[in-house]
């Protein structure tokens, strides 16, 4: 089986899904990832792609996908590749491909939060700092 490792942001709000006969949840989502490059002419380019994604694990979906995921929220996703099939209404097979998650890492950035011991609901700026990568993906790739 092939592991596929994916960090991108949510689409949409994860949809929560419970099964009729037994009440397990799983997630559904979307994430988008993009890449910029530079085209052969020099010109900056970008391609944004869309991932389907399921996670049919109960535990993650209640409390990590549930809980915390929302639309916009970076995560970074590691699975596999499957196959879906289906039929339409008007008979029409149709196929794509989606991501079962395995492991989810919600990345979310809070730049403005408060907490319960301080008076009021002033927000309080609170500094996150990004690990040290040494390059910033915004700008231009030098080749």
């Amino acid at each position: 089986m092939q592991t596929l490792v994916l960090e991108g942001y949510l689409a949409a709000d994860p949809s929560i899904l419970s099964a009729q006969a037994t009440g397990k949840k799983r997630a559904s989502f979307r994430v988008l990832e993009t890449t910029r490059f530079r085209r052969a002419d020099g010109t900056p380019g970008e391609r944004t792609t869309g991932f389907n994604c399921i996670c049919f694990s109960e535990a993650t979906t209640e409390k990590y996908i549930e809980a915390f995921a929302r639309k916009g929220s970076r995560v970074v996703i590691q699975g596999h590749v499957e196959n879906d099939s289906w039929t339409g209404k008007n008979g029409v097979e149709h196929y794509d491909l989606r991501v079962v998650v395995a492991d989810i890492r919600l990345k979310n950035r809070r730049d403005r939060t408060t907490t319960d011991d301080e008076a009021g609901d002033k927000p309080v700026d609170r500094q996150v700092q990004e690990p040290a990568s040494g390059y910033d993906l915004n700008d231009d790739i030098p080749f």
